[in-house]
């Protein structure tokens, strides 16, 4: 968003600051896709109808087109076992990323006085996720109530 505001109100000075800022304002509380509706909108403080109109096919009909290829191409290369083996590699790969950056956070927090207080939230968000079944977004909300009652102690 800050590249769209550069973009279009610095940059080209189709909007002003006030403008940009009802706009992107009210796509926030506008219900569905944020972006969709904020370039919706700017097209047709821009354009008019056809600005809005352009705006909202263009963010929407090429990665739909993209995503039936996609699905198309997946259908197609499904029986194919060296293709399986490349999608469950780039599988692999990217669980391999995510939890190094979980490592990496974790080891923030790892001072040897943090020690523990990190290995009880990780721990609890595991078992939260994995036996409780609860969601990510949950499991981060109950993770900040804890870290907000329980401080971690200050380093020397």
């Amino acid at each position: 968003m800050a590249a769209l505001q550069s973009e279009l109100v610095h940059t080209r000075g189709w909007l002003d600051e006030e403008t940009y800022a009802l706009i992107y304002g009210l796509a926030r509380i506008t219900p569905g896709t944020n972006l969709v509706a904020f370039s919706a909108a700017a097209g047709w403080k821009i354009l008019g109808w056809a600005g809005a109109l352009s705006a909202v096919w263009s963010m929407t009909v090429p990665p739909a087109i993209c995503v039936v290829l996609l699905t198309r191409g997946y259908e197609a290369w499904n029986s194919n076992a060296l293709a399986m083996a490349a999608i469950g590699g780039t599988l692999a790969a990217a669980t391999g990323m995510m939890a190094t950056s979980a490592w990496q956070l974790l080891a923030l927090q790892s001072g040897p006085r943090r020690r523990l207080r990190a290995a009880v939230l990780c721990l609890a968000a595991l078992v939260a996720s994995l036996r409780f079944s609860m969601s990510p977004i949950a499991v981060l909300g109950l993770a900040a109530l804890v870290g907000l009652v329980w401080r971690a102690p200050s380093e020397p």
